[in-house]
């Protein structure tokens, strides 16, 4: 066999993985058999986990064969079945930072959400409206969401500014979460710090709504939502100079303006104020890309989601692999003249972009 025919096998082999690797996480396979810590038969699988043992049968041949899961035998001589620690620590919930099995599950749900609409707008070149992904786009934020509980008040705000911003935070500044979702993020920082005055901008109503709702539930008073396309805020003169620090999380590559959304963070901003925003890391080039350790999965993810959600209203498609070369550029582009380009110790697929806006007046420009 060629070494390209191997590597074809590899694929195939692969792609049928990581689609029974994603029910197995979402049923918690994993995580049950990480619990019972020990070699078990399929009936005391199903009994453990309320599934079916025929299909529990099936799925533990795939995992058997890709030696995810070890397969024994008991002193009967019954087959019997165990999750290596050092393999759950890698596909279950408690797993944490290192759980990365909670990944599987991006590609199923992208081809149950949008394969046929892609496959159609290969010819077209036509975007796939934002209406398309709703299972994959609450599936996104719960990642995120479980990130910024994790990691956003603890670890990235200390870094910002050599953590001035938390000291600022502290005493009380105005901030802005563009692309803020339904507010996690935002009534995070808001109850951490609450001197300081917080504005979540999104353009889904919903999203907004949800938003405020969880601020008044958790009593929090210092955060406000507004519903509002970010494209058009450089031509809003109510919001202008008012934020001493925008953040954006994962959120300008998703835009299909991104150039008018980054000059209205420079409208937003006051003098010398504080930009961050969170991308993907990697370069601008395939060529660049090619040690990337999630390279193709992550070229997929933008492929299937990213750019047409980006080409809607005639728009850029920048894709989530537009990389650091083309931002930095944009940012520049939008009037950005001093950029830090930071790894971020707590996130390693990620880079943070720390920018600030010039001194003079945002009106002036």
């Amino acid at each position: 066999m060629s070494q390209f025919a191997k590597k074809m096998t590899e694929i195939l082999n692969h792609g049928a993985l990581n689609l029974a690797m994603a029910m197995g996480y979402k049923h918690q396979i994993f995580d049950t058999l990480e619990e019972l810590n020990k070699p078990v038969t399929v009936s005391e699988l199903a009994l453990a986990s309320g599934f079916h043992p025929r299909y529990l049968k099936e799925w533990l041949g795939i995992m058997v064969t890709a030696q995810i899961i070890d397969l024994c035998k008991d002193q009967k001589g019954e087959e019997t079945y165990f999750l290596p620690p050092e393999h759950a620590s890698f596909l279950t919930r408690k797993g944490g930072s290192m759980n990365m099995g909670v990944y599987t599950q991006e590609i199923p749900l992208l081809t149950a959400c949008a394969m046929d609409s892609v496959t159609q707008a290969f010819r077209t070149g036509d975007g796939v409206p934002f209406s398309r992904y709703p299972e994959f786009q609450g599936f996104m934020a719960e990642l995120s969401d479980a990130k910024h509980e994790k990691v956003l008040i603890d670890h990235f705000l200390p870094t910002v500014d050599q953590g001035q911003l938390c000291a600022r935070l502290s005493q009380g500044i105005r901030v802005c979460d563009l692309g803020c979702g339904h507010g996690v993020a935002l009534n995070l920082m808001a109850r951490a710090f609450p001197n300081s005055s917080f504005v979540g901008i999104d353009n889904h109503h919903e999203a907004i709504r949800q938003g405020a709702a969880a601020a008044r539930e958790a009593g929090i008073d210092n955060a406000t939502y507004l519903a509002q396309d970010a494209a058009d805020i450089h031509r809003k003169d109510e919001l202008s100079s008012r934020f001493d620090y925008i953040c954006a999380f994962d959120a300008i590559h998703d835009q299909s303006h991104p150039l008018d959304v980054l000059k209205g963070v420079i409208h937003m901003l006051a003098p010398g104020g504080l930009f961050s925003m969170i991308e993907i890391q990697a370069r601008s080039s395939p060529a660049d890309n090619m040690d990337h350790p999630m390279g193709p999965f992550l070229y997929t993810v933008s492929l299937m989601h990213c750019l047409p959600v980006g080409l809607n209203d005639n728009g850029a498609g920048l894709g989530m692999m537009w990389g650091q070369e083309k931002a930095e550029a944009l940012l520049r582009d939008a009037g950005f003249e001093e950029i830090e380009i930071s790894p971020m110790e707590h996130d390693p697929f990620n880079l943070h972009y720390l920018c600030r806006a010039p001194l003079r007046s945002a009106l002036t420009m």
